[in-house]
């Protein structure tokens, strides 16, 4: 029976590929758990990554679409941002929202934690639902040209479920809003 804890992986060797100040690459040589030899490259991230499902009194949200740069295609998601490991990742919540949306949350709610790609990434991620709403004026980044998108979480819900809605983080945090307003944890 394979032990939970530990590691069946040996590490021979490793050396960085690419460095810079978001994320770190580097390849290992290794023997794999079947006893072969082989590379594996891991990306290392250097932030969180941070996730807002927003929600009103009448069950709206809000998304944010901007064209991605890695897919070369157009993207609708849910509010998010990185922040540092050493901060307090509700401050990037409540800053990552406030800038991308201008909307401000009262109430929050971490609701998942996750790692995005974990066969080749270290990345967490940690989502909260933002609750009790006010409303000021977005500041995204220069990097951002973002619409804001007020609709029901119900056709969030099924944006997602038809494959309009395909980052992870969105796709996790909406599917976790929609499971807790069935099992009633949602007033």
């Amino acid at each position: 029976m394979m032990s939970e804890t530990e590691n069946p992986w040996q590490v021979i060797s490793s050396r960085e590929v690419y460095n810079n100040p978001w994320i770190n690459l580097t390849e290992h040589q290794v023997i794999n758990p079947g006893g072969g030899k082989g590379i594996y490259g891991m990306v290392h991230f250097k932030n969180l990554a941070i996730g807002i499902v927003v929600l009103d009194e009448q069950h709206h949200t809000w998304l944010v679409g901007q064209y991605r740069f890695a897919l070369d295609e157009y993207s609708w998601e849910i509010p998010a941002g990185g922040g540092s490991l050493d901060s307090d990742p509700l401050e990037t919540a409540k800053r990552e929202l406030l800038e991308e949306t201008g909307i401000s949350a009262n109430h929050w709610t971490e609701i998942q934690r996750m790692h995005l790609s974990n066969s080749v990434s270290d990345e967490l991620a940690i989502i909260y639902l933002a609750r009790e709403l006010t409303f000021g004026s977005a500041a995204p980044e220069e990097t951002e040209q973002l619409q804001v998108k007020k609709l029901p979480l119900d056709e969030a819900y099924g944006m997602v479920t038809a494959g309009r809605i395909t980052d992870s983080l969105s796709v996790a945090g909406l599917l976790k809003l929609k499971l807790m307003k069935a099992e009633g944890n949602l007033l």
